[in-house]
């Protein structure tokens, strides 16, 4: 019978999320590893095998958050342009709140550092992206429908072009003040 695990796991992911954003994937070490999660190197390796599998375990751990929080802003009440700058300023506030550690998103700094050069993070920052573009789509097109938007509007390129732009201000967010981030999502809002 096998022994019970004296960790939680969702836990221990959440250590490493927090880890891997800090430092990026090839500047983690195993010993940062075992200091963020508190786990011992055997725990930690016979439970994720790999820092390679607990990276990518990290990343879909981080989808479930952070796409969640987008899809329920989205659900949330106000109009199509309401609830997409509740979105944006929420990335604004992340970005330049206190205290910030300009991290900007787990997924783009993968997608920057590993995309292209590992298959299964790229397809994992793939769905990533998808999600949260799919969730604003969904809003798009329901605001088309319901005249909120021009029937010539296309639901899904404007789903592409706000997930730019709030991966954008992730990006942006490693460098750029509050007024330039804010500047960049009312634009964002007034183009739609």
């Amino acid at each position: 019978m096998p022994r019970p695990k004296g960790f939680d796991p969702t836990e221990v992911l959440d250590a490493a999320v927090g880890t891997f954003w800090r430092k990026g994937y090839a500047a983690t070490s195993a010993q940062d590893l075992v200091d963020g999660t508190g786990l011992g190197r055997g725990s930690l390796y016979n439970t994720f095998t790999s820092k390679q599998h607990l990276f990518q375990e990290a990343l879909r751990r981080y989808e479930e958050t952070s796409a969640t929080r987008v899809e329920e802003m989205l659900a949330g009440p106000g109009t199509i342009r309401e609830r997409i700058r509740r979105v944006l300023m929420d990335v604004v506030d992340d970005e330049t709140g206190e205290p910030s550690e300009h991290r900007g998103c787990l997924a783009v700094n993968a997608a920057l550092e590993l995309g292209g050069i590992d298959e299964e993070v790229t397809a994992r920052v793939r769905h990533n992206f998808e999600r949260v573009e799919n969730a604003f789509y969904v809003e798009f097109a329901a605001a088309r429908q319901e005249g909120e938007i021009g029937a010539n509007r296309d639901p899904r390129a404007l789903a592409q072009f706000v997930l730019a732009a709030m991966y954008g201000l992730r990006v942006l967010g490693k460098t750029a003040n509050r007024q330039a981030l804010t500047q960049v999502a009312e634009t964002t809002i007034q183009a739609l």
